[in-house]
């Protein structure tokens, strides 16, 4: 089991409405979505269908007008295939339905190994209100928010720099207490240099250090990013997929 595993259990428990345990069951579980106090802040209202798994069971939390449709969608299958192609298509119909469509499929990542940079760049940490004039730079949109967000601010940034030229930025923003999500850019100029790799250690460990939990996310496809994670001593922990308004996408 992952040193985090059980924290990140009592998380979960808290934005999916249900106990830690129903993410160790057999069994898929459904439940109706409520917003309480302890979860990662991304939306001021809750979710109208969230599903997660560790990679046995699935738990949806979801409006109830979406629970009769569910409990088939969910009736005699294995969580962790539910996140299949094939059968996410009916569920993408049903919530266009509702004005609604899924997101994207967010792998997630926690620390499993304590890793050591093996190179060594110039760098340049800022911290909260330091931050702030990284936000009209553009450069930065995986490490950084787009602006100040003070439902997840953005708490710690590292820059890798060559002379005055800043290589690439690996930051988090505090998702809730404790929680530290990680995003990394590097310049096009400096890719496959390793400098990405060595940001994101470098943030890691230091957030480990003031006794916080980074974690990391990506997409499937990402493969750049998910070496990265792996080399920076992160292991695939939870998959996550939800909904958004369709006006949105």
């Amino acid at each position: 089991m992952n040193r985090y595993q059980q924290k990140l259990l009592s998380l979960l428990a808290l934005e999916y409405n249900c106990s830690a345990s129903d993410f160790l069951q057999k069994e898929n579980i459904l439940t109706e979505s409520k917003i309480k106090e302890g979860r990662r802040r991304y939306s001021s209202e809750k979710y109208f269908f969230h599903m997660g798994t560790l990679g046995g069971n699935a738990v949806i939390t979801a409006d109830p007008v979406l629970h009769p449709f569910l409990k088939e969608f969910m009736k005699d299958r294995q969580g962790h295939w539910l996140f299949e192609f094939r059968n996410l298509l009916p569920l993408e119909k049903e919530l266009n339905a509702y004005g609604q469509g899924l997101s994207g499929t967010f792998h997630m990542f926690l620390p499993s190994a304590d890793v050591s940079p093996k190179r060594s760049y110039p760098v340049k940490w800022f911290f909260d209100e330091e931050i702030a004039p990284f936000y009209e730079d553009g450069r930065f949109t995986n490490a950084l928010s787009s602006a100040y967000n003070p439902m997840r601010p953005d708490r710690v940034a590292v820059c890798a720099y060559d002379g005055d030229t800043i290589m690439g930025m690996a930051g988090c923003s505090e998702d809730t207490d404790g929680w530290m999500q990680l995003g990394i850019d590097v310049l096009p100029a400096y890719r496959s240099c390793g400098v990405g790799t060595y940001l994101v250690t470098l943030l890691k460990n230091k957030i480990l250090s003031r006794g916080e939990i980074p974690f990391y996310g990506t997409s499937l496809s990402n493969y750049h990013s998910w070496n990265i994670a792996l080399n920076c001593g992160f292991r695939p922990a939870w998959v996550e997929i939800g909904s958004q308004p369709l006006s949105s996408q």
